[in-house]
């Protein structure tokens, strides 16, 4: 059964790699979806498919790429929109 959660990652999260970083962990788990920089300097990202894998986007978010520095993570389950492939915004 598919899942859907958005997810607003504060901190040092933009010119860190995040966006593509996401992007390579959610293909290699087979999870859908989109990542995306915001104005505030949050990153928001979008995972859906099998709950598992979309838990452990969510958790991977919590850390980030190595050069991230994470405050905090904002998570909402979403209903399932049908997503597929996983890309940058």
């Amino acid at each position: 059964m598919a899942v859907r959660r958005r997810v607003v990652v504060h901190g040092r999260v933009q010119g860190v790699f995040f966006r593509q970083s996401t992007q390579r962990m959610a293909s290699s788990v087979g999870v859908s979806g989109w990542v995306r920089n915001r104005n505030d300097g949050a990153v928001e990202a979008v995972f859906e498919g099998d709950a598992g894998a979309v838990d452990r986007m969510v958790a991977w978010a919590r850390q980030g790429p190595r050069r991230a520095d994470v405050d905090r993570v904002e998570v909402s389950e979403e209903e399932p929109q049908g997503e597929s492939g996983f890309r940058v915004r």
